[in-house]
């Protein structure tokens, strides 16, 4: 009985050709897990930061005390008029004790704040050599002073404020 029937082999068994591997470690990392926590806590601290900056609503006391000064002292000027003399304030220095002088005033005052103000005919080297005893007198911070109302980058001119 059965003499000619082929039973065809459906799989059930091992396969010889396939041989069974083991679980290996992963060698990449896996960021996603740790982006999505990362964006959540962005959004928390989002949310929180407002939160936290919002003060609360009180009713302070009067007194007579007065406000705190923000400039205890008057900013220190020199100028440099078109004539080439150099003035502190309102003082005219020669030239060869500006150094001097402003040494002097640097160790009395407590700032070393001070405005330059130069006529605009005076040359850029004239400017720069006070700048330098500026700077070799104890003053560091030295802001420019000009006048608005100039030329523009665009070659139009400034509307002049009347200020």
């Amino acid at each position: 009985m059965g003499a000619g029937v082929q039973v065809k082999d459906t799989g059930g068994g091992r396969r010889r050709g396939r041989r069974r591997s083991r679980a290996r470690p992963m060698a990449e990392i896996n960021v996603t897990p740790f982006v999505d926590v990362m964006l959540v806590l962005l959004i928390i601290f989002m949310v929180a930061a407002p939160l936290m900056t919002v003060g609360v609503p009180v009713e302070l006391p009067k007194t007579a005390a007065g406000a705190l000064p923000g400039e205890d002292e008057e900013p220190l000027s020199v100028t440099l008029t078109a004539e080439g003399d150099i003035q502190i304030m309102t003082t005219s220095v020669p030239r060869e004790e500006l150094i001097s002088r402003l040494q002097a005033i640097a160790s009395e005052r407590a700032s070393d704040r001070v405005f330059l103000r130069a006529d605009g005919s005076i040359p850029y080297a004239q400017v720069m050599e006070v700048m330098g005893a500026l700077n070799a007198g104890g003053f560091a911070n030295v802001g420019l002073v000009t006048d608005t109302g100039g030329p523009a980058l665009d070659g139009g001119d400034q509307p002049a404020s009347d200020g």
